[in-house]
């Protein structure tokens, strides 16, 4: 079974079981209501007829049958309210189960590489730069700017993560020439840094496009169609098989798990911009409009 007909079973069960407590529920009430509602007639008529059986004894027939359809009707009430409580009680459980089940399956944030990284280094610059400016690379600069992170950092290895957080966030990718100078100057190994920057997914070692578009592939926008909305921007972009940019880099798309906006899926981010309730065609579009603005 599929985790998509597996999360499409656990929706319908949770369903189920909501409207089967509140139908109990109403059940029940309405129940307590009648009951309510009937009895101090049904008091009323007892010690009318009570009264009447101490004069007549004609009158203690119909006080018998009274009392016997007052006592048929009490036990058939409990043990209706009994069958009322289990299936409430079991519904309840069902409904917890698979809703916690439901969430389970939701994409949960890990704790933010930045936040871990303050906790050790404190918090790094602000260098990132706008989404619409070009990057200049210069060797010279590069050098200048990773000597200036190592004396903040220091050279151990320990010190791989935030160094190379702060060349990513300045020039929007791992260029090699910052990188070899890196490990020139430090106890960062190469392999240290293939490893680091293939683990973590913000690290990137090709250049990043004009603009980054983050497309939701959760469950949500899965059901909703979201692969054929990235098959026609990678054709529309010409993005070559493997790769994730086109070749003017104007556009870079990245997959994610989780944008946060189950209900507008399919959605995709441009930059900090949400569109949700995605077409291949309206996807299309908002690309278009930043490419050729008006």
């Amino acid at each position: 079974m599929t985790a998509v007909r597996q999360h499409h079973i656990w929706i319908l069960l949770t369903i189920l079981s909501g409207v089967t407590v509140v139908v109990c529920t109403a059940l029940m009430l309405a129940d307590l209501g009648r009951v309510t509602w009937r009895q101090p007639a049904e008091v009323e008529r007892v010690e009318t007829l009570s009264e009447a059986a101490r004069s007549d004894s004609g009158a203690a027939t119909p006080l018998h049958a009274l009392r016997d359809s007052l006592t048929t009707r009490s036990l058939v009430r409990k043990d209706r309210d009994r069958l009322l409580a289990w299936v409430l009680l079991c519904a309840g459980s069902l409904g917890v189960l698979s809703a916690k089940r439901l969430a389970a399956g939701r994409p949960q944030p890990l704790p933010a590489l930045d936040d871990l990284v303050s906790l050790r280094f404190g918090p790094t610059p602000s260098l990132v730069v706008g989404p619409t400016a070009p990057v200049h690379i210069d060797t010279g600069s590069q050098a200048a700017f990773v000597e200036e992170l190592v004396a903040r950092f220091g050279t151990s290895v320990e010190a791989a993560i935030p160094i190379l957080q702060a060349i990513q966030s300045h020039y929007r990718y791992l260029p090699d020439e910052a990188l070899r100078h890196l490990c020139d100057i430090s106890e960062i190994t190469p392999a240290q840094i293939a490893g680091t920057s293939s683990f973590y997914t913000q690290f990137r070692r090709s250049p990043v496009g004009r603009h980054l578009v983050r497309i939701c592939h959760g469950t949500a926008c899965h059901v909703a169609g979201v692969d054929q909305v990235n098959r026609e921007l990678r054709r529309h972009l010409e993005i070559a098989p493997g790769e994730d940019t086109d070749g003017d880099r104007m556009f870079t798309l990245e997959t994610v798990a989780c944008l946060g906006c189950c209900s507008l899926a399919p959605v995709m981010m441009v930059e900090d911009q949400t569109a949700g309730r995605l077409t291949p065609a309206s996807a299309r579009q908002a690309l278009d409009t930043l490419r050729h603005p008006v």
